[in-house]
């Protein structure tokens, strides 16, 4: 794998990695190049704002949630063809799963890839003192190339040619400065950006003042060589149907085609505003193991696609919909039924909210006898669980990883049939399993294991 590729990471957060980030995409899309985006860690917001930029799937690419082994080849799928990759980092640029060393850092995946760095800092509150951070990140580890530097939140043409002067003292190259702007900030709330499918055409406009301001103040050429300067990776990209396809020695005619075994079964998606957070390894494992996938939206459509066997909800934003969502009275009971039916149902986090009997006292599905509500406490990290039955997900011992990222709370927390056995950071158990619905809060990513999506798809057929 062949692919020029850039990280863009930061000091810390807060520093403009998303503004920079997507406005290098974006730049080099208007260029007439195939960017491929890319988010280190388990973020799903950005890379939205990623694929309105390039017109490319945003794609993660987290060695916790996958393995480091996973990196390189997850790169290479999403990568494929394209001219340019330009992946974001997450948090600070050594930061990474707590407690674990270097696990999950941009630095760690920027090593995995033998990609080059380009640190994005805030310099509005120094000068001169820009030099020893850049010098301290770039020395700390020397697996990490730090290729250049990028001058965000500068003030005047005064601040600019004095940070220029530091840095080159420091030997490292400025690749670009931009001035401090408000035209290109994007709203957040309790869980970080409000998602691009939230905001239509303002989102449109922040990607194109980013990447306005982006080509305007940055040497597009110099990062272009640079991204050219990353070697050949080893190896192969990551295929979802190589994925799942068994040893030779444990072929038989039926595993090597999803559809030798039957019609391909019917997988609705939900989507729209209220449920943005997916990753697209997912639909594509889905489909890969036979199913067909169909996407629908739980605040405009009335029913689910028609023959519906399956049904994925993942994460997003039900909180904030819970009236629209509870009006759909006619897609909430459809719902209801396919599960009371024994049909295979997976619920993640916001997919758990809308499964609940209700959400801040609007009625929701009513699949589980349990309610939900905003809390006033965040709960996020990194968690390792094990499946503590069989379910239309995993059998019973099955080991993920997972991650969450809420602000709701829901009560009871597990059922008589927990979901997962969360073993750390601290022991417990959460989430449902009855019938043919698995609903959990922990975001997993399905490319770590495979089978989930082949067992999913098989209960489909079979239901």
């Amino acid at each position: 794998m062949s692919v020029p590729r850039l990280v863009i990471a930061a000091p810390s957060s807060g520093c403009g990695k998303t503004t920079v980030a997507t406005g290098l995409m974006a730049a080099f899309a208007a260029r007439g190049l195939a960017v491929s985006p890319h988010k280190v860690g388990p973020d799903y917001i950005d890379p939205g704002y990623h694929a309105l930029a390039t017109g490319r799937v945003g794609r993660n690419l987290d060695a916790y949630l996958c393995g480091p082994e996973l990196v390189a080849p997850l790169f290479g799928h999403g990568a494929r063809g394209c001219d340019l990759a330009v992946v974001e980092g997450v948090m600070g640029l050594y930061d990474g799963a707590a407690g674990q060393g270097e696990l999950a850092s941009t630095a760690q995946v920027s090593k995995l890839l033998r990609a080059p760095v380009v640190l994005v800092v805030d310099a509005s509150s120094q000068s001169r003192s820009v030099a020893a951070l850049v010098h301290g990140f770039a020395s700390w580890d020397t697996g990490v190339r730090i290729g250049g530097v990028i001058l965000n939140k500068v003030g005047s043409s005064r601040h600019e040619a004095l940070l220029r002067e530091a840095l080159e003292e420091a030997g490292v190259p400025v690749l670009g400065a931009l001035r401090r702007a408000s035209q290109v900030e994007t709203p957040s709330r309790h869980l970080g950006l409000v998602p691009v499918a939230e905001r239509g055409a303002a989102a449109v406009s922040a990607v194109a003042a980013m990447a306005a301001r982006v080509s305007a103040g940055c040497d597009l050429d110099a990062l272009m060589a640079l991204a050219r300067s990353a070697g050949a990776l080893p190896g192969a990209a990551w295929s979802p149907a190589e994925a799942l396809s068994p040893p030779a020695r444990d072929r038989s005619p039926r595993s090597d085609d999803g559809d030798a075994a039957g019609p391909r079964p019917v997988v609705a998606v939900a989507g729209g505003p209220a449920f943005t957070f997916s990753y697209a390894e997912h639909a594509e494992l889905l489909e890969a193991a036979g199913a067909e996938v169909v996407a629908f939206d739980p605040l405009r459509d009335e029913r689910l696609p028609e023959g519906t066997r399956g049904l994925v909800v993942g994460g997003g934003f039900p909180e904030v919909y819970a009236s629209e969502l509870g009006a759909n009275e006619s897609l909430r009971e459809e719902i209801a039924a396919l599960a009371l039916s024994g049909a295979p149902v997976a619920a993640e986090c916001a997919g758990l909210l809308y499964l609940c009997r209700e959400l801040d006292g609007v009625p929701m599905c009513g699949v589980l006898d349990a309610a939900a509500r905003m809390g006033e406490r965040l709960t996020l990290g990194y968690r390792d669980a094990v499946a503590v039955g069989d379910s239309v997900l995993a059998a019973a011992g099955t080991r993920m990883r997972g991650h969450e990222f809420h602000r709701t709370v829901v009560e009871p927390g597990a059922g008589e049939a927990p979901a997962w056995g969360v073993v750390a950071p601290r022991r417990r158990v959460e989430g449902f399993v009855q019938r043919g619905v698995h609903a959990s809060y922990l975001h997993t990513h399905w490319a770590s294991e495979p089978g989930v999506a082949r067992r999913f798809t098989e209960r489909c057929r079979t239901s």
